[in-house]
């Protein structure tokens, strides 16, 4: 018989969310640890089994569980390793994987927190029956996940689709945190939306109720806030950000030609102050023969459901354990 469900785990720098989860996409059961709260990998994974287990335990045991899914910043879907992840309190290359496997019995597959997203958008989202698209994660950084008939693209060592990390400005770029300059991330992330207020406030004198807030303290959601009222300021800085985004957006349809490409985070949930600037930016600088294809759409996953939904679409894949 079919093993109805599976379990999710996403890591995030600050909290880990895991939960059971139907083939429906219907989280059953979930809960969190905090993921800096461990020095040692080992007493992390012990801590999310302390929680896990029981959660196992009330959907029927692990005789129901098909597979564990877990994304992870800098996961390495092949040899299931977390490697060298800043955000993260171990350092090196980390055996998750194979850690939750040896604890818990049940086969486990990881990836990236983008590729998992991407993943679940696939099995529950607006992705859902598509074969080609792409999947753009803008938070705290500019995640990505290309799927190409229907298989996740992993590249030779299995960290293929940084699209976050293509350089949009050769000229003056801003420092990125992986060391370069210029990167999409720097600006089209929800951090560089607000070194983008930051420059606009420094260089221009007209009004805005973002100068009420001390310059280091913006956030993206005050820019979107500002908006909302009415405030140019906050409307142009994302124009600005629409524009260099649907610019990036345009060289990546003609590197696959997706049918869709799917934005996630908050700030695809801008409405039009984001996805206007977006599109025009796509349509007037995509190729022609791509002009018209590929969809631009919002996710359809909850936020705070899609971390877990993510990474658990990945257990329906794994393998049994030998």
């Amino acid at each position: 018989m079919e093993k109805p469900y599976v379990v999710g785990i996403d890591i995030g720098g600050t909290n880990s969310v895991f939960g059971i989860v139907d083939a429906r996409g219907t989280i059953l059961c979930s809960d969190s640890v905090k993921t800096q709260a461990y020095d040692k990998v080992e007493d992390y994974v012990d801590a999310v089994c302390a929680k896990l287990l029981p959660l196992i335990e009330s959907e029927g045991g692990a005789e129901k569980i098909k597979g564990i899914g877990v994304g992870a910043p800098n996961g390495n879907y092949y040899s299931g390793t977390i490697e060298f992840a800043p955000n993260l309190p171990w350092k090196g290359v980390i055996h998750l994987a194979e850690l939750f496997e040896q604890r818990i019995g049940i086969p486990t597959a990881l990836t990236n927190d983008a590729n998992a997203a991407a993943i679940g958008e696939m099995t529950y989202g607006a992705a859902r029956g598509m074969k080609d698209f792409i999947m753009i994660t803008l938070g705290t950084g500019v995640g990505s996940g290309i799927v190409i008939n229907g298989q996740m693209v992993y590249g030779h060592d299995g960290f293929a689709g940084e699209l976050g990390h293509t350089i949009i400005r050769r000229e003056n770029g801003r420092m990125c945190g992986c060391g370069r300059k210029g990167c999409l991330e720097t600006y089209c992330s929800a951090t560089g939306v607000a070194r983008t207020a930051r420059e606009f406030l420094i260089a221009r004198s007209d009004e805005s109720l973002l100068r009420n807030i001390p310059a280091e303290e913006i956030s993206s959601k005050d820019v979107f806030d500002a908006a909302e009222k009415g405030d140019k300021l906050a409307q142009e800085i994302f124009e600005f950000t629409g524009h260099l985004l649907g610019e990036a957006l345009a060289d990546f349809v003609a590197f696959s030609s997706p049918e869709a490409i799917v934005l996630f985070g908050g700030l695809a949930k801008s409405g039009d102050y984001i996805m206007k600037p977006v599109e025009k930016a796509l349509n007037d600088n995509v190729l022609n023969i791509f002009k018209g294809k590929a969809k631009l759409l919002v996710s359809e996953l909850k936020d705070s459901d899609a971390a877990v939904l993510g990474a658990s679409a990945l257990g329906w894949e794994v393998k049994d354990l030998k």
